[in-house]
């Protein structure tokens, strides 16, 4: 329904539902009914302009959690059906997830026929649909599923992957996505590869960070978008896989930067059925939720049906709100990119409906988009449900009943819906026409097409695309060239100098094969680009740097330090293209900031950083030598403890110095107490020979706990990493740091009691532990406790057990008090 329209079927219908009756019906109902997909159509409001129209609904799809669609236009579902069938997510192993193909045979804008694809799956996630098959991802498997007969029904399934996530993993934390970029690759959120399709069918793969919780979508330029719960939009400055560094436990800060902090949204009714609503900042005083906590499928509008301005919007889903955001986001080609909400005391769409859950969005080949409506009650997984949330649930009935599910579609007032596409009959010259269309859906699925068929003799007319007017044009040639393996030096030259920044930095990223051979005319073609205008054309360069032979490698970075960075993403990737030989670039750096020449604080902080990653104690002395107090200004000596500490931190074990660091020492007992904190932070991480003894003296493990800490590893990277990340520094507002960590350190009854039944306070931890066993619960405590330069003693299953005993009937989470006084 429109902005502002309060209509419904009925009078009766109406009102009863406001109150709490079904329509025409005696006697109470629940808080939050059931609404029919006509009555719910009601329950919209939407920005000014804009309506919403159903696509599907029960009993054609059931559970829908993702969609993609095939190159003619039919829509290909997830149906994640086990998800949380009850409270406490009993059954939820059961095979009745499914991959079903709707279709509107009639064109009339309305699913009417629903196929089953594909059945049988456990917690399924994941469907890209491809001319090669359909991808479908169940953890941890990642199927290449193909339909040979033409009826819609799979007969053929070949595994990509056995490690798409885990079955342990919570399913709010495992692998999704699988994305056709505009480079051609399959990106993901929640996992740590991509993927992309070679000319014989099979696929090749790519480390990546572990980035986002659920969904990833693409710009028109190829920019990547993912989020996670709180966290409501992130980008890659440069592409990912530039972040999977080796023997780093994070990536560079290029990488899944954030766009905005978490800000408020204004859902349409009051909201206590959310997870921690009890908590004084998570809802008003009117008792609506105040910001972002379930942020997912941030999806960035590429359609041709809304106003122009829409083209820079990344919408996002919060379903628990019961609404989805937008967000505008801000390239000019000179400065780095920033998003903001897009309405100031609203959102672009919600619903009074408690039981209305975007959990997903979908740019839909009509030029609209989608929204995938879960439709229930239970949308939290069981692992994070706190006892306020489960009794919310069932005091507004909101357990009962699964099986529902809604599709809808967002069209703009004044323009219709593009026509529907028949691509899969389309010849290679009309594909590469289709390069041009005014819709990114069609470019996209033009060009995966394009490249899937290995057409090569369509490259002539593609190679025209390069003088097109439209740069995303320009770049969908660029990409497709690449992906049929006819790129070639002129081409790579001429890109180099296109007048759009986006084509530049592709330019650069596709130039590094010849870099990589030395080509002498398209290095010096991309090393001019340095001191580009823009800065995404500046960060690819940096990012290629890894690229260039070692000693060309230095010399670049040399100059591009000697012209001035003042970007600390530049610098992070020079620091890390460095590698070892950080300490080569920070030597020159130091001397001219010390001369006060110019303020170069975030270069010196990133190259501090990498060189005490590179855990070489003899470069690690060199750089501390610099940190004397009254030796060099402050603000290096902050950047050169901050990035030496952050360096550290990553590492397993601490930096080994051959000699006592003194002038480090000496600046612990600073009168500056900010230096001295960050001193004795770092000299924390470092050890030398004759180094007084830690408080804890960690002691020789048996045999049985250094299997159990193994297992613990591996666990800690299937539940808790996404929060606490992999080097246990935890993300801001969202986590707490488990390095040096008074909970983790200290005694075990305590810390067993905070996974049991979470821990409550401005750093909250949800009660993970109640469906664990035991043995899990003690191998992943035991990993934290010895890792990270922690030193506590495992712990074992008997403790674990001890105190789930003595905690029976505990329901709360605990706070900071009663933790200080278990004893």
């Amino acid at each position: 329904m429109k902005r502002g329209d309060a209509r419904t079927l009925t009078a009766c219908a109406g009102v009863l539902a406001l109150v709490g009756f079904t329509a025409c019906e005696r006697g109470p109902a629940p808080v939050a009914p059931v609404l029919t997909p006509t009555q719910a159509l009601a329950t919209f409001r939407l920005a000014p302009g804009y309506s919403i129209e159903l696509v599907a609904a029960e009993p054609l799809v059931h559970d829908p959690v993702a969609v993609d669609f095939d190159a003619d236009g039919r829509m290909y579902v997830v149906e994640m059906s086990g998800f949380m069938p009850n409270v406490s997510g009993t059954g939820e192993q059961v095979p009745d997830g499914k991959i079903v193909v709707l279709e509107d045979t009639d064109h009339n804008g309305t699913m009417d026929r629903r196929t089953v694809f594909l059945d049988s799956l456990v917690l399924p996630r994941t469907v890209a649909v491809l001319e090669h098959g359909v991808l479908v991802g169940a953890p941890p498997f990642l199927w290449l599923v193909r339909d040979t007969t033409g009826d819609l029904r799979a007969d053929s399934r070949v595994v990509v992957r056995g490690d798409y996530g885990s079955t342990d993993a919570n399913p709010e934390h495992n692998a999704n996505g699988a994305l056709w970029g505009l480079d051609n690759w399959l990106h993901s959120a929640n996992d740590t590869r991509e993927l992309r399709l070679r000319a014989d069918g099979t696929f090749e793969s790519r480390a990546i960070p572990s980035l986002g919780q659920w969904g990833v979508s693409s710009d028109e330029y190829g920019r990547l978008y993912r989020n996670s719960n709180e966290d409501p939009l992130r980008t890659d400055l440069v592409p990912a896989h530039y972040g999977a560094r080796e023997g780093a436990a994070s990536p560079g800060r290029g990488v899944y930067a954030a766009l905005t902090a978490n800000v408020p949204v204004f859902p349409s009714h009051k909201t206590p059925a959310v997870n921690r609503g009890y908590r004084e900042k998570t809802l008003r005083a009117d008792s609506t939720l105040a910001h972002y906590t379930s942020a997912g499928s941030p999806t960035a509008y590429v359609g041709d049906r809304y106003p122009v301005a829409m083209r820079h919007s990344v919408f996002v889903t919060e379903s628990a709100g019961n609404l989805v955001g937008q967000f505008t986001v801000a390239d000019s080609s000179g400065a780095p990119i920033t998003a903001r909400r897009a309405q100031d005391s609203t959102d672009f769409l919600t619903s009074t409906d408690e039981r209305f859950r975007p959990v997903s969005l979908a740019n839909a080949p009509d030029g609209t988009l989608y929204v995938v409506d879960m439709y229930r009650g239970i949308i939290q997984h069981r692992t994070y449900i706190t006892d306020y949330l489960e009794e919310k649930i069932r005091e507004r009935g909101l357990e009962t009943p699964p099986g529902h599910g809604r599709i809808y579609r967002i069209v703009y007032d004044s323009t219709g819906r593009g026509a529907p596409p028949r691509l899969s009959a389309m010849s290679s010259t009309q594909l590469v026409a289709t390069l041009a269309h005014a819709n990114g859906w069609w470019r996209m699925t033009a060009q995966r097409l394009l490249v899937e068929r290995r057409d090569t003799l369509a490259a002539p007319a593609v190679h025209a695309l390069l003088r097109h007017t439209d740069a995303r044009v320009r770049l969908h040639a660029l990409w497709t060239l690449d992906g049929l393996g006819m790129l070639d030096a002129a081409t790579v030259m001429s890109a180099l100098a296109d007048a759009s920044p986006h084509v530049r930095a592709a330019a650069v990223r596709l130039a590094e094969p010849w870099i990589a051979r030395d080509d002498a005319t398209i290095r010096a073609a991309a090393v001019a680009l340095a001191q580009d205008s823009a800065v995404l054309v500046r960060r690819q360069l940096a990012a290629s740097l890894v690229v260039f032979p070692e000693a060309r490698r230095l010399a670049v970075a040399s100059m591009m330090l000697r012209d001035g960075v003042s970007d600390i993403v530049v610098a992070d990737l020079m620091a890390h293209a460095a590698g070892p030989r950080a300490l080569t670039l920070l030597t020159p750096v130091i001397a001219r900031a010390a001369a006060g020449n110019r303020d170069d604080s975030a270069v010196v902080e990133a190259l501090a950083a990498q060189v005490a990653r590179s855990a070489d104690g003899a470069h690690t002395t060199a750089a501390l030598a610099w940190t004397g107090e009254g030796a060099r200004r402050r603000s290096l000596q902050v950047a050169l403890l901050s990035g030496l500490t952050r360096g550290a931190t990553g590492l397993r074990t601490p930096v080994e110095l051959a000699t006592r660091p003194a002038s480090l020492l000496a600046l612990t007992r600073s009168n500056d107490t900010a230096l001295a904190a960050a001193a004795r932070r770092l000299e924390a991480r470092l050890h030398w020979a004759g180094k007084p003894a830690p408080a804890v003296t960690a002691r020789t493990l048996t045999e049985a706990e250094t299997a159990r800490i193994a297992v613990g590893r591996d666990e800690f990277g299937k539940i808790c990493a996404a929060c606490h990340q992999a080097n246990g520094a935890g993300l801001p507002g969202v986590a707490a740091s488990l390095v040096g960590s008074a909970y983790v350190n200290g005694a075990p009854s305590r810390l067993i009691r905070i996974v049991l039944q979470g821990k409550d306070g401005t750093m909250l931890m949800p009660p993970i532990g109640a469906t664990m066993s035991d043995e899990r619960i003690a191998s992943i405590l035991s990993f934290i406790r010895r890792e990270w330069g922690n030193r506590a003693d495992p712990i074992d299953a008997a403790a674990v057990k001890e105190v789930r005993g003595a905690t029976t009937g505990r329901h709360r989470a605990w706070t900071v008090e009663e933790l200080a006084n278990v004893r």
